[in-house]
């Protein structure tokens, strides 16, 4: 027997497998969490209203939401990756302290808005079983705080992916309604739209909640927290793909429970909580508890990940400490921007009247207006030499960047056209 022969041969191949599988479960995170956190009760009301207004029709603004969502979850990582900084850190590298001083704007605006939608998502999901927003949305706030600001960072990660899972639910009432599976792959395929400002709106909004500036600066700085290094870009990638393609697959499922069940009957809705108590005539209790769970568990999710998306930005911005295994000592603007966001987002929700469904459905639009100039800048500096070396962005590339970027101008632009109240 030769030394390459039998057992010794058979285990080399397994060893290779098990290493490859222990380096893309040490980089896995920021693409996962980055990606479902897009499914947030914001993303799953623009889902239910999409399609319980406008049937399958216009599930291809999802496909092409979740193509960009790769496309641009992928340049920022790599981008973090490569220069072992975050996103507004580069831009004002790259473009001074001005076009950062624009770039953090922009996302704390977006940002606040959003993490406003989580929590009135977290509000609707538990009036949905009784329970008062002025009794839930506080609880929710110090239990995602505590998570966070009091977590070792692979404690948080880990504790964060366990809760995407609850993401999974959507699937199930997508196929408890049973849709019409021709229709929704045409839908799919055949971009056809009524050029209304009512359908204008929506799939600008579908752009803005699937692709979202904050995420863009959240893979970013997660993984540069993370200490991720070129060598691990591979699997990075695979961790990007994978977080996006089930974003895209989720977000599927609620438009076609919405499609198949509220669209068929002529039901209107407003909100995701209103899909949920819609869907239970006609697709039974259980798919009305599974919706209410699923937007309990995203708002969760997405509340602990808004702030520290923030909290990493205006640290970036400031050169400040900004690492979730730093002490609060250490990183005081860190944890305090944490704070504030969370605070701030919860006080919102809790003013008494306050339109929750506005601010679920319009704060995508805006994420998708405020997306412009943050794609601008990561094109620019995707395209430098100087920082990204030998991951210079190709002709290839660079075209695709451009034209992801064009199709959501026009989506902004017809918008401002129609008219956007």
């Amino acid at each position: 027997m030769t030394p390459t022969s039998g057992p010794a041969r058979t285990r080399a191949p397994q060893a290779l497998r098990r290493a490859r599988l222990l380096g893309l479960v040490a980089v896995l995170g920021p693409g996962l969490l980055a990606g479902l956190s897009d499914d947030d009760p914001a993303g799953i009301t623009t889902y239910s209203v999409l399609g319980a207004q406008f049937g399958y029709q216009m599930l291809w603004v999802l496909l092409l939401s979740t193509v960009a969502l790769v496309v641009f979850h992928s340049l920022a990582a790599q981008m973090g990756v490569v220069t072992g900084q975050g996103l507004i850190g580069l831009i004002r590298q790259r473009y001074g302290v001005r076009s950062a001083g624009l770039a953090i704007t922009v996302l704390v605006l977006a940002n606040v808005g959003t993490t406003c939608a989580e929590f009135a998502g977290i509000a609707a999901g538990f009036e949905l079983f009784g329970v008062s927003r002025y009794v839930s949305v506080p609880v929710a706030a110090v239990v995602v705080s505590v998570l966070v600001l009091r977590g070792s960072f692979h404690r948080v990660e880990h504790i964060l992916m366990a809760l995407a899972t609850v993401l999974l639910a959507y699937i199930a009432a997508g196929l408890l309604a049973h849709p019409d599976w021709g229709e929704a792959f045409k839908g799919l395929v055949v971009p056809t739209m009524p050029l209304t400002r009512g359908a204008v709106l929506i799939a600008t909004g579908t752009i803005g909640t699937t692709l979202a500036p904050w995420g863009l600066s959240f893979i970013q700085s997660y993984a540069v927290d993370k200490k991720l290094t070129p060598a691990d870009l591979a699997y990075e990638r695979v961790d990007v793909v994978t977080g996006a393609v089930l974003t895209g697959i989720i977000g599927f499922f609620v438009v076609v429970a919405c499609a198949s069940t509220l669209h068929v009957h002529g039901v209107t809705i407003s909100s995701a909580a209103d899909a949920a108590a819609a869907l239970e005539p006609l697709a039974g209790h259980l798919a009305r508890t599974i919706f209410a769970i699923g937007l309990i568990g995203a708002g969760l999710l997405a509340a602990a990940i808004l702030p520290l998306s923030t909290a990493y930005s205006v640290c970036e911005f400031t050169g400040s400490e900004a690492a979730l295994d730093d002490g609060a000592s250490e990183a005081w603007l860190f944890y305090g921007t944490y704070v504030v966001v969370a605070a701030v987002a919860v006080l919102i929700v809790l003013v008494p009247g306050a339109p929750l469904i506005s601010i679920l459905v319009l704060s995508q639009v805006l994420n998708a207006v405020l997306l412009l100039p943050l794609l601008a800048f990561m094109y620019g500096i995707s395209r430098d030499r100087d920082l990204m070396g030998e991951f210079t962005a190709t002709r290839g590339a660079a075209a695709m960047y451009l034209v992801t970027i064009a199709f959501i101008a026009v989506c902004v632009a017809a918008l401002f056209v129609l008219g956007i109240a």
